[in-house]
């Protein structure tokens, strides 16, 4: 047995959950009938600073506040505003899915690599989106059309995906909205037609309020895992033997379920670690019946926009954004982001490549970047 897999957790181990200390509620949002269960939510969760707003503009920030205090004061708020029509409509969302749909923007994790920081613009402030019904429409209209799942021979069975984790850890702020269980609940039970599935990435592990939901099989979880040496970058989340007892939980409950290995780094003895990786998932599902396992796999890479931030949020970061070590990969649009080199890529693509089959054989990898 793996030696992490010795002191794994049992599912009555105290889940990570974040407390904001500072609630804002915009004038718009105070009018939206979901804007009352997260008020009642955020009260049982102790939080004293809770402010209803008189206009929808969120407060700008005190004058002379550091790059430093700026980012830990939006860290430690949650704004819960209206979805503005430009966020309604869904856009595609490759690799991932057909669809993307935003319970909220932005994310209480401290990832030193986040992606968000070169994604959202602003003060890393959590916004959440009181509208739901609003933004969970589109779901009926879209369904059949998309270009990731829908009419691949690859993915087909997935039906019409819906990404609910691009700007957001749903789950990571779930025991505050509620966002995540109504959305899963409505598609479960074919509320918004049928064929349709969603799906999302998580670092946290407070799954027990979705283990009981009528989710139908129609909600993929994906835990966002790492190799120890990467996890050290990753404050404000549940530790790696949490995600893969939550994981083990949930594919228990019947939930179709996936690993994100991401962002995958050569970090010292990587091939142990991520082959450790494996094996602690391989016995967490061991005795899943029925199991419906998937994994994607993405390689670290960086923006010149987000070395920025994350250099201004986070100015003692050990993380490599060497450009010299790195390759250059430029969008059609001009854009430009550092990669590994590719001789770099092909090792641990053939590593992982290997191992997978080897180790965790119930997987089906659906990418790799």
């Amino acid at each position: 047995m793996p030696a992490q897999l010795l002191d794994r957790p049992s599912r009555s181990t105290a889940p990570r959950l974040w407390t904001p200390k500072h609630v804002l509620v915009t004038r718009s949002a105070q009018d939206e009938a979901h804007t009352a269960e997260i008020l009642r939510r955020v009260e049982a969760a102790g939080v004293e600073d809770v402010r209803l707003l008189t206009a929808d503009r969120l407060p700008t920030a005190p004058k002379g506040e550091t790059e430093r205090e700026a980012y830990a004061r939006a860290k430690a708020t949650m704004a819960v505003v209206v979805a503005p029509p430009s966020m309604l409509k869904p856009q595609p969302i490759p690799p991932s899915a057909d669809w993307r749909l935003d319970l909220a923007r932005g994310c209480p994790a401290h990832c030193q690599y986040c992606y968000l920081a070169g994604s959202l613009s602003g003060p890393p402030v959590t916004r959440v989106h009181a509208n739901l019904g609003a933004v969970l429409a589109p779901i009926r209209s879209l369904t059949g059309s998309g270009s990731v799942t829908t009419g691949s021979a690859h993915r087909a069975g997935e039906g019409t995906t819906f990404e609910l984790s691009c700007y957001t850890d749903p789950l990571g702020i779930e025991h505050l909205t509620g966002s995540l269980a109504t959305a899963i609940a409505e598609v479960g039970t074919g509320e918004h037609g049928a064929g349709a599935s969603l799906r999302f990435t998580t670092k946290f592990d407070a799954v027990e309020p979705l283990l009981a939901l009528p989710h139908g099989r129609r909600t993929r979880v994906r835990f966002s895992v790492n190799a120890a040496g990467v996890e050290r970058f990753e404050g404000g989340t549940a530790r790696m033997p949490q995600r893969i007892a939550a994981l083990g939980a949930l594919a228990r409950a019947g939930y179709p379920v996936g690993l994100t290995i991401a962002p995958v780094m050569p970090v010292d003895g990587w091939r142990q670690e991520y082959g450790r990786l494996l094996d602690d998932v391989a016995e967490a599902v061991a005795d899943v019946p029925d199991l419906d396992l998937t994994a994607e796999i993405i390689t670290h890479r960086f923006t010149p926009g987000s070395k920025q931030v994350i250099e201004g949020w986070y100015p003692r970061t050990k993380l490599e954004m060497d450009e010299t070590q790195r390759a250059a990969k430029r969008s059609k649009f001009g854009g430009v982001k550092y990669v590994y080199p590719k001789e770099t890529m092909a090792e641990l693509r053939g590593w992982f490549e290997r191992a997978m089959p080897e180790r965790l054989p119930a997987a089906r990898l659906l990418y790799w970047t």
